[in-house]
């Protein structure tokens, strides 16, 4: 079978801790290798879990949140260093121009690659890339900035994954993740504190679980944990009362999907 992996690099949210790392995921197809998110110390998470950082084709960024997009320069420097001469495409938000221009312009006379800025719409779903084996869409999520998710999908097995954070409960998304066979929600919160997650435009680990049941999705994957949570274990409970087949976003662990 094809291979198709996902390695969670970090899984924590905007408060640092020193339980987990902010968000980033590795998505490995058939050795094609695709980031998505990047948050600070990203790139040390890629050397500790032996990813090979040459391999790396094309990085998604969900949203313009710093968790989500500050390891950027660190990384963008370390390819350089190691001599990377094909460029990459970033997919975002037009904003990241922002950040990107000004870095580029410190230390892009180093460069021998060149970086593509593919900016994501965020009002509707659109296809990002294709190949003869492979599928990338993005399609909005709802969160308080312009945010989107995405799904890769092996096309001759039909294996497919998506990922959705940083977002509120937005049952609006199930029709573009049904079916799915292994599915990222964000689960920032447990139902104590569920109004605290409308509020700032997040989800809870049930309200994960209740999209992934409506999606049929085949398992689910929570992370994007706050950080008032030592103990991970209310949000499993409470995920699995939905979604039996739920699993904990764990640094280093890879999902086989």
């Amino acid at each position: 079978m094809s291979q198709f992996q996902v390695t969670i690099l970090g899984c924590g949210s905007a408060m640092p801790t020193t339980l987990h790392n902010p968000p980033s995921q590795l998505v490995n197809m058939n050795g094609k290798l695709f980031m998505i998110d990047c948050g600070e110390g990203t790139q040390l998470q890629m050397r500790k879990f032996k990813a090979r950082m040459s391999k790396l084709q094309g990085l998604f960024i969900s949203h313009l949140h710093g968790d989500h997009f500050f390891g950027l320069p660190g990384l963008i420097t370390t390819l350089s260093m190691l001599g990377r001469t094909s460029d990459l495409n970033i997919y975002a938000h037009e904003e990241i121009r922002l950040m990107l221009n000004p870095l580029l312009l410190y230390i892009g006379h180093h460069m021998q690659f060149k970086i593509n800025l593919i900016p994501l719409n965020p009002e509707r779903h659109e296809l990002l890339l294709e190949d003869e084996s492979i599928q990338i869409n993005s399609f909005p999520l709802k969160h308080r900035i312009a945010a989107n998710g995405f799904r890769f999908e092996m096309k001759k097995s039909s294996r497919a994954y998506a990922y959705c954070s940083d977002t509120a409960y937005h049952p609006e998304i199930v029709p573009l993740i049904q079916g799915v066979d292994l599915l990222y929600h964000e689960a920032t919160f447990a139902e104590s504190e569920r109004e605290r997650a409308a509020e700032t435009y997040h989800s809870t680990a049930r309200e994960a679980a209740e999209i992934a049941k409506m999606a049929g999705a085949k398992k689910l994957v929570i992370g994007h944990y706050s950080s008032r949570y030592n103990e991970l274990g209310i949000l499993l409970k409470e995920a699995v009362e939905v979604f039996p087949n739920s699993e904990l976003a764990v640094e280093g662990k890879i999902f086989e999907v």
